[in-house]
């Protein structure tokens, strides 16, 4: 039996899905560790990208301080900050929000820089105060580019968070580093195969909630219908040339 089919047996073992180091609760606090990761990083990286896409200052510290933060080595950021604060969510955590704040906050404040600026003059023209812009044009405008960056920034918490199960707080990481304990690589694999299968169900998610999110106006202007649109005018043109 190859690494594979050995996997395969781990995952449709009954006795991996009961009890509290089963595969049900490490998943169910991965989802948990993951969503929590999110929250708060959107907390503090939304608005502050928000802020800088609308008044257009500070971009520039914004994108040094992302390219700095997404070059921080993971594992390394996770054993200092338990070094500091002692072992616990809250080392972990802290250095699961810092990670997964470049994304959240270059989606906000491109997907706000990213608006019309002729929509954003259409809006002030007819009385329209900063913070109503910001709210009802600039907002919703810039809604899909901040789900994508939300979109990114989970995927990334979901793989860091198995690194960061070197601690003992549970998550799916935590089969990994107790199957290398005892060379278990069915155990490895296993907990592999469910790390990607939750990022791929996380991603299937977040790309129907950033199609959802595309204002009316936006969806009829998309590349696709305009090409559509074109065709539809060019076919009769076609037909009286195939004609003549």
């Amino acid at each position: 039996m190859n690494n594979w089919q050995s996997t395969f047996v781990w995952l449709a073992d009954p006795a991996n899905w009961v009890g509290p180091g089963g595969i049900p609760t490490r998943l169910g606090e991965h989802v948990v560790y993951t969503l929590v990761t999110l929250v708060l990083a959107a907390v503090i990286a939304i608005p502050i990208g928000l802020a800088i896409g609308h008044t257009g200052k500070g971009r520039a510290v914004a994108v040094q301080l992302s390219g700095a933060l997404r070059a921080l080595p993971t594992l390394g950021v996770v054993l200092l900050l338990a070094l500091w604060f002692g072992l616990g969510l809250g080392p972990p955590l802290i250095a699961m929000v810092i990670l997964a704040l470049p994304p959240l906050l270059a989606g906000a404040y491109s997907g706000v820089e990213s608006v019309d600026r002729a929509t954003i003059d259409a809006a002030r023209s007819i009385g329209m105060t900063g913070w109503q812009v910001l709210v009802k044009v600039e907002l919703p405008l810039a809604l899909p580019i901040i789900i994508g960056g939300l979109r990114s920034g989970c995927l990334q918490v979901i793989a860091t968070w198995t690194v960061a199960a070197y601690l003992p707080l549970g998550g799916l990481g935590r089969f990994i580093y107790d199957g290398y304990a005892v060379q278990n690589y069915a155990e490895m694999l296993g907990a592999s195969v469910l790390v990607i299968a939750l990022a791929l169900v996380a991603d299937g998610v977040f790309a129907i909630v950033q199609r959802l999110v595309v204002p009316r106006g936006v969806v009829v202007g998309r590349a696709s219908d305009v090409r559509a649109r074109q065709s539809r005018k060019l076919a009769p043109t076609s037909q009286s040339t195939t004609a003549g």
